[in-house]
């Protein structure tokens, strides 16, 4: 059941509403989280001031102070603030299209590919952006999250390694891929990893580096795997689509510029990170980075299982007349 949002937020949002040329940005994540995601909202907002030469601006209403995330869709669809963070992986029913990438897992893009990807099926194929519209809302920029490995107590070499681990598992596409592996899929919040991987309920979590240094994990988890998950697909930087119409040309296409740039600012930013990270595992911190077999985890895609995934989402597709061979073709190696 969706969740309601309180009158006295709606009050609140109707009454900033009135000073037109002031946008509100609804976020979960807290303002001093100091990573990529955070410093890049703050970013973007102080270009769209820059960039409108004083004009407009845009004041960000930090963590969950607005709404939580898993009310940020709602939220935006009944104007209650203008900009906000789709999680999309929270809302498969309601974004099927939107998250493709959620059932392709391992896929071969980088988190700029991936977040290149979602732009050009947004502006070739009218269906994402209709998904979205029926929800009243519009995709301004896209959020990919890192390159994913997996952060393990013990040392991890081969697929042979993986057989009868306990692997963290979430979405579409991991459960199977986790069988696959030979190892078993345990549902675990990301919040809750941290004393399940200190308290050996679970072996490894897919992640990567920077958020493996984030949640702390690697305080208890010394073994970073590079198998080849791919980046996943995070967050749409959503707008209220009778905010982005009610935009005059001008603004409109500084926001549009700024969706674009924002996935070079983001990304440039989250490599960072990761480098930074991985200076403090080799320092410090003695996180071993153990290398893969390359070919390994690709070669499990023909699972059955896994295709089995993979064509719930085509059958998704095809049943909103989406053609897939080209989607397809980047998902896969």
């Amino acid at each position: 059941m969706r969740t309601l949002i309180s009158a006295t937020i709606v009050a609140t949002a109707l009454a900033s509403a009135a000073c037109a040329d002031t946008f509100k940005w609804i976020t979960y994540k807290p303002q001093g989280a100091g990573d990529a995601q955070a410093i890049t909202t703050q970013w973007f907002a102080d270009q769209f001031a820059e960039r409108t030469g004083g004009k407009h601006q845009i004041d960000i209403f930090w963590g969950g102070s607005v709404a939580k995330a898993r009310e940020i869709p709602e939220a935006l669809a009944a104007g209650v603030g203008d900009f906000g963070d789709v999680i999309t992986p929270y809302f498969p029913d309601l974004l099927p299209l939107n998250n493709a990438v959620g059932f392709y897992i391992p896929q071969p893009m980088k988190t700029q590919g991936v977040g290149e990807a979602m732009a050009s099926w947004h502006k070739d194929y009218p269906q994402f952006g209709q998904e979205l519209a029926q929800q009243n809302l519009h995709a301004v920029g896209f959020r990919p999250l890192e390159n994913y490995g997996l952060l393990c107590t013990k040392p991890v070499r081969s697929i042979d390694d993986m057989a009868g681990l306990r692997i963290r598992s979430y979405g579409f596409a991991y459960p199977a891929l986790i069988e696959a592996m030979g190892a078993t899929p345990v549902s675990i919040s990301t919040s809750d990893s941290y004393e399940a991987l200190q308290r050996s309920v679970i072996d490894c979590t897919p992640i990567g580096p920077a958020l493996a240094r984030g949640w702390k994990y690697d305080e208890v988890a010394k073994y970073y795997i590079e198998v080849p998950f791919g980046a996943s697909f995070g967050h749409i930087i959503a707008m209220n689509l009778d905010s982005y119409n009610a935009l005059d040309a001008e603004t409109r296409a500084v926001v549009d510029q700024l969706g674009h740039d924002y996935l070079m600012e983001y990304s440039r930013m989250l490599d960072e990170d990761d480098a930074r990270v991985r200076e403090l595992w080799q320092g410090d911190l003695g996180v071993e980075v153990i290398d893969f077999p390359a070919g390994e985890l690709e070669a499990l895609v023909a699972d059955d299982k896994v295709q089995a995934v993979r064509n719930e989402w085509i059958e998704k597709a095809r049943a909103l007349d989406l053609p897939v061979d080209d989607i397809v073709a980047k998902l896969t190696f």
